[in-house]
């Protein structure tokens, strides 16, 4: 099993990746630390990437995914705010869509809250404009506490526990 957790920044991606990740014995990968040191270092001075900077990056995320599929599976937390990004790491019929959906100035409070990451609180503008909202996998409201929302993804998932 593939699963993939999407959003823009802030949106608790980690937190309910790594979550599922460890209830289900899957790997969990966060795709930020897949990001060539340019790109980080882009966006560490605050300037958004564009498609050109993305690509080979959402590449090796889909090599790990196809490697990843050979095995038991994995869990990606990754932003993967277009639709063509979304099909790049589409990588088979046992990919599984997670994406988190939440109000602007509650992500933006969060982000300001965080300490010594890379993405910061001013590009979650650039975020939400570049983000295509999916039209399958499960939409998971951030208004919940996270086990909440662990709940509601694993019943989607089918877990039985």
């Amino acid at each position: 099993m593939l699963i993939i957790v999407t959003g823009v920044s802030g949106t608790g991606k980690t937190t309910i990746g790594s979550s599922l990740a460890e209830t289900l014995a899957l790997p969990f990968f966060d795709a930020d630390n897949f990001h060539p040191k340019e790109n980080i270092a882009k966006m560490s001075q605050g300037q958004p990437l564009n498609d050109e900077d993305r690509m080979p990056w959402l590449q090796s995320l889909a090599d790990l995914l196809v490697q990843s599929g050979k095995s038991k599976g994995a869990v990606l937390a990754c932003s993967a705010l277009k639709e063509s990004y979304r099909q790049l790491l589409n990588v088979g019929e046992n990919v599984h869509w997670i994406h988190l959906k939440g109000d602007r100035d509650v992500i933006w409070s969060r982000m300001l809250a965080r300490k010594n990451h890379y993405m910061k609180a001013a590009m979650l503008d650039s975020q939400f404009a570049t983000w295509e909202e999916p039209e399958y996998g499960l939409k998971l409201s951030i208004f919940q506490a996270p086990d909440e929302m662990l709940a509601e993804a694993l019943s989607y998932l089918g877990y039985k526990g």
